[in-house]
């Protein structure tokens, strides 16, 4: 029988994963399906099975899924609400969104800090938008004052100080952990010492007293290091077998507890061991030094990879110091300056000379150039007027504007950018499957491995077999940890989506930053991806006695009236040419033809050929074949009469981008072919072809045309990117095995697309390319550095070289290598903030 389930508490595919896993070992399931979109289960049984069983195996299996009969979803209590200043608070401590840097369970996110309940690593702390600082004040005297803005203390009069920021979580963790490593390594010294004292000759603690009561001294030094300082390893470790994901705690829970327990058992019960075992003072051979010592050089390997995890979200934390945290709010024809909280859509606000723009909106009143390099990596500013929108975190230049508020909080586009990075970031590439599957046979392996080489040195290796066995199967145990090879994959995403932020190409998910390595076709829409998208003049041709700047006052101002798209681009283009607009009287727009007006007593007709028949307008010979070699190349004609006699007329077309050719000239030089596809007529498509040196496009394409041909060139098995900018792209970028927004595009095309470009020219593909090569490059070094380390580590610490070069791997250097592999596999994928992407 088949029945259908509501499943609730899963917010990404790894929870869809565990649900499914945790469902289909059901006793009597034959098959578990379970829809995230829905938050549905479909379950096959062999019989009718209570749904408390299902609950109890998912409660068993950990996480906080509630699986409830359909139509009984249960009813979710909101949260109490916060005050402002407490959220405040709580944004600026990086509180509430912690993700595992392993990726155990995909892009899912918890709300507190703590260990990953699949693998035991560390939470990392992500950094989200609203983690910008909020600065209180407070009296020295009176603590319980607590205003937003400084000044004097309401009780004694005493200046209110600035409020110290609590540290971040991530900042805490580390400390944590740092204090928990200073008291490991305090109390591991004096073991170590004591240990190798043994070594000595004529050593000068047995004088003070017998070796039996130095391995007493050794045991009571360790209980701090093994119940407090590095107990969570082996709490990993156990909940590693329980849930069997074995992983590199499962190897060090073993081998250091093996070590351990030995140890106490040996000074409980010397008798029950053999000779082999024991020293020349009778006192069974115990391995506290190596137990502690193996656990704090991993705690330091954790202390190095919490303190490197930081850097890898440098970009988001270096989007994040580029949120301002006041602004400037017009209120009553006032200045007030206001928090960024505060600042409501339509609000407007003043930005001065320097200051960063507080939120996304349009210019009101004023004008200045603007540094976008922050969203655009480009470091030319961008001249801004009245009508122009402006993007938070971006820097004004010399003079001062007003702006109207038009998106606010994690609306604005600075916060979608911050929420891009962290969600690509969290996301699993394909490659890294490779590593999680070969991690989950790579534990079962090295333990057989370990019990194979303990049994070998107990048959062929020399006395005492036994000890030279334990210690030889411990350190295959721990030099074989896995932790470099799961980290290998996420570290390089990271920083390399952060990278791809801050030089304007940001990327949805990791499985996008791995294809776009592979693509050998591009496929490019025209407008707005090759063009700039909007109509603009090209050139004024005049005929007779009118000069060009004569036409150019009477077409903008016949065009000053007009709402026709082509009309504005010619008023547009008289103003930046400083032409005045004169005033025109008895305008009339005839549709589908062209706009007439009187100005200074002469008729005036602007438009098409049949506006000129109507006007009654002649047209000269060498004034029509002037005109048409501009129409053949697609652009849009208007000729201009006076008086009834046609005196030259405007060239409209849509300019192509200064970057398209450069760009496509790259990417060609690649080995990647472009393929321009185009609504847009014959003629048009030809031109803007050949002047971009693009043998293969076609024109008159639908949206579905579009999907059609990108389905045909998958069928022939190339690797094709999409890139457009309008909704009749969204079929084609969702076909396409990487989808590529312009980010001046419309919110269709960005959603359908997997790569955004903010400044929305192809210059930004060849750096999605470039990024996308150093990344893959990146992760293929550390895998080889990960796979080989294991490779040669194993058998050395199993002993294969002590039969010919008398070379034995101690499980202390063991633990060592094992834990600075991590870190070096984490330095490797910082280099790529260092790569250059053009």
């Amino acid at each position: 029988m088949t029945k259908t389930y509501h499943i609730h508490g899963m917010s990404c595919k790894g929870c869809q994963n565990h649900v499914q896993q945790t469902l289909s070992k059901v006793s009597g399931v034959i098959q578990a399906d379970i829809d995230l979109s829905n938050a549905q289960a479909i379950l096959e049984t062999e019989k009718p099975i209570k749904i408390g069983v299902y609950q109890a195996a998912l409660a068993e299996a950990g996480g906080d899924y509630t699986i409830h009969e359909q139509g009984k979803v249960p009813k979710i209590k909101e949260d109490s609400k916060k005050s402002k200043s407490e959220t405040k608070f709580k944004a600026a401590a990086g509180e509430g969104v912690y993700y595992c840097p392993m990726h155990c369970e995909g892009d899912k996110t918890y709300d507190k800090p703590g260990d990953c309940p699949v693998c035991g690593m560390d939470l990392v702390q992500e950094k989200t938008a609203g983690a910008t600082a909020h600065t209180t004040y407070t009296c020295p005297m009176h603590p319980e004052i607590n205003e937003d803005e400084p000044g004097s203390c309401s009780i004694c009069g005493m200046d209110l100080v600035p409020v110290e920021p609590d540290l971040s979580a991530e900042e805490k963790s580390y400390k944590k952990m740092l204090n928990k490593f200073w008291i490991a390594l305090g109390f591991t010294l004096p073991i170590f010492i004591i240990a190798m004292s043994e070594m000595l000759n004529d050593n000068p603690l047995y004088k003070l007293m017998a070796q039996e009561y130095w391995n007493w001294v050794q045991f009571i030094l360790s209980l701090p290091v093994v119940f407090y300082a590095t107990w969570m390893f082996f709490e990993r470790a156990w909940r590693s077998v329980k849930t069997w994901n074995l992983n590199m705690f499962t190897l060090i829970g073993i081998g250091a507890g093996v070590a351990w327990l030995f140890s106490v058992f040996g000074m409980l019960v010397p008798d029950f061991f053999p000779q082999q075992f024991k020293t020349a003072s009778d006192t069974v051979h115990v391995y506290f030094e190596a137990a502690t010592v193996i656990l704090t050089l991993v705690l330091m390997g954790q202390v190095l990879e919490a303190r490197a995890h930081s850097k890898t979200n440098s970009a988001v934390k270096e989007l994040l110091k580029l949120a301002p945290n006041k602004a400037l709010k017009i209120v009553d024809g006032n200045e007030q300056q206001v928090s960024i909280d505060e600042i409501e859509k339509n609000d407007i606000l003043r930005v001065k000379p320097g200051d960063r723009i507080p939120v996304d909106g349009i210019i009101t009143e004023g004008e200045s150039a603007i540094d976008e390099s922050m969203i655009t990596g480009e470091p030319i500013p961008v001249n801004k007027k009245e009508g122009d929108t402006v993007s938070s975190g971006t820097i004004n230049g010399k003079q001062s504007f007003l702006m109207k508020a038009e998106k606010v909080g994690g609306e604005t586009l600075l916060s979608q950018i911050i929420e891009m990075v962290n969600k690509a970031s969290r996301s699993q590439a394909p490659i890294q499957k490779l590593a999680d599957k070969i991690s989950g046979y790579f534990v079962p392996v090295v333990v057989g491995i370990s019990v194979l080489t303990f049994i070998l040195w107990v048959i062929f290796g020399p006395e005492p077999v036994y000890v030279y066995a334990l210690v030889n199967a411990i350190a295959v145990l721990i030099i074989a940890c896995p932790c470099a090879l799961g980290l290998a994959t996420p570290m390089s995403v990271m920083v390399g989506v952060g990278k791809g932020a801050q030089n304007g190409v940001l990327i949805k998910n990791a499985e996008a930053l791995e294809k776009m390595d592979k693509i050998n076709v591009l496929i490019v829409d025209k407008t707005g991806t090759l063009t700039e998208g909007k109509p603009s003049v090209e050139a004024i041709h005049s005929y007779g006695d009118f000069t060009e700047e004569a036409l150019l006052e009477y077409i903008s101002a016949l065009n000053n009236l007009s709402e026709h798209p082509l009309a504005e681009a010619t008023v547009r283009y008289a103003q930046e040419q400083g032409v005045s607009i004169s005033k025109i009287e008895n305008f009339n727009s005839v549709t589908g033809k062209g706009v007439t007006g009187n100005f200074e007593n002469k008729k005036l007709a602007l438009g098409n050929e049949k506006m000129m028949e109507e006007a009654g307008a002649s047209i000269t010979d060498e004034l029509r074949a002037a005109s048409i070699k501009h129409q053949e190349q697609g652009k849009t004609v208007s000729f201009l009469s006076v008086n009834n006699k046609a005196v030259g007329f405007v060239v409209i077309a849509d300019k192509i981008k200064k970057s398209s050719k450069k760009a496509i000239q790259a990417l060609q030089a690649k080995g990647i072919a472009v393929i321009m596809l185009t609504g847009d007529n014959q003629n048009t498509a030809k031109a803007v072809a050949k002047s971009l040196n693009l043998e293969d496009y076609k024109a008159g394409m639908l949206p579905e045309d579009k999907q059609d041909e990108i389905v045909r060139l998958q069928n022939e098995g190339k690797f094709v990117a999409m890139a457009g900018d309008g909704i009749n792209d969204a079929p084609a970028l969702a076909q396409s095995n990487v989808g590529i927004a312009m980010g001046t595009g419309t919110d269709v095309a960005i959603e359908s697309a997997a790569i955004t470009l903010v400044q929305g020219d192809l210059h930004g593909i060849v750096k999605a390319h470039n990024l996308s090569v150093a990344v893959m490059r990146n992760i293929k070094q550390n895998l080889f550095f990960a796979l080989i380390y294991n490779s040669i580590g194993v058998p050395i610490a199993a002993g294969v070289l002590y039969p010919f070069f008398g070379i034995l791997l101690s499980p202390m250097i063991a633990a060592l290598a094992m834990s600075f592999s991590s870190v070096s596999v984490i330095a490797n994928a910082l280099r790529l903030r260092n790569k250059s992407l053009d």
